[in-house]
């Protein structure tokens, strides 16, 4: 197997800060280096693919159909959930946005009758999907101490969320994930509409002539359970081979690019169309999501509409 060569000092400039820091202490300042500046394409891929796998779970998927919000509102559904969930990295879950945020999200879920088996599942895919994607595609994998300060981070994010029996270490969130994927994957023909819609919205945000290869590439990156959750057909060796390589062949590129020094946010994404730019106020957040007169339902009813994020 050929050695990889070893980076070039200006590039492990975010990688020396981090290695000055403790991951259990200053987890959300790592975790905020990794995701808006050591890894930002990365990062926002791979929590799109995090949450589409969420779908394959029926319970999951079949709840975001019978909202009617991935499928009538996908794009607005996108920019509120990213939004929300940036808020607390980018600020802190003690700053008033970061608390704004992560309240809207808990006032949207007790909308719902969620189970925390499932809540634990998706907070496990937050933690072990990028980790995973970053070893494969990544332009180096993460250290131990960024994973552990990812874990810190979403263990974090789970008591704010008041998630119960959330795993303490990376190897528990792995064994949870794939465990309730082999239990729990399955068809379901809402949760097949909602992903179809997703994968729309991710061909929208190109020109029309390239929809069949997006689909394509989108197909080639999931594994064969996820395929079979969903019905897709299997997109076949050759489709993998280019897609992997074409991320493999990026990753190389960028061993060689200048550190990111100016961080790159979802606000300023150009996918989010609900946002002029910059990070919202903490006004704005509160104003995002479901609220239960959108669907004319009583407050403390179950009105029907989860919090997700991206796509896939």
């Amino acid at each position: 197997m050929a050695r990889t060569a070893p980076l070039p000092s200006y590039r492990r400039h975010w990688q020396r800060r981090i290695e000055s820091l403790h991951p259990e202490r200053d987890h959300r300042e790592i975790y905020r280096i990794l995701t808006l500046h050591e890894f930002p394409w990365d990062m926002n891929q791979s929590l799109s693919f995090a949450l589409f796998r969420t779908y394959a779970v029926p319970s999951i998927g079949r709840l975001l159909d019978e909202t009617g919000q991935f499928t009538g509102a996908c794009q607005k559904r996108y920019d509120d959930t990213g939004l929300l969930l940036e808020a607390p990295l980018a600020h802190g879950f003690d700053d008033e946005h970061g608390r704004t945020a992560v309240r809207r999200i808990n006032q949207m879920h007790k909308m719902y009758d969620i189970s925390n088996d499932d809540f634990r599942y998706v907070l496990a895919t937050f933690v072990v999907v990028p980790t995973r994607w970053i070893a494969r595609f990544g332009y180096r994998p993460l250290t131990d101490t960024e994973v552990r300060a990812s874990v810190a981070y979403y263990r974090d994010l789970g008591k704010h969320m008041a998630i119960r029996d959330v795993p303490e270490t990376y190897e528990g969130f792995c064994e949870l994930m794939d465990s309730y994927e082999r239990e729990h994957f399955a068809y379901d023909d809402g949760a097949r509409r909602v992903a179809d819609s997703t994968l729309d919205l991710l061909a929208s945000f190109y020109p029309g002539a390239l929809d069949g290869p997006v689909r394509l590439f989108s197909y080639a990156l999931m594994d064969p359970p996820l395929l079979a959750a969903f019905a897709y057909d299997e997109p076949g060796r050759l489709a993998r081979r280019v897609s992997e390589a074409g991320l493999r062949l990026r990753a190389k590129a960028l061993r060689l690019a200048p550190p990111r020094r100016t961080p790159s946010t979802v606000a300023d994404s150009p996918r989010i169309s609900s946002l002029a730019g910059g990070l919202p106020s903490v006004a704005q957040l509160a104003a995002m999501g479901t609220f239960p007169e959108e669907h004319g339902t009583p407050a403390g009813e179950a009105a029907r509409c989860p919090v997700e994020h991206a796509t896939a």
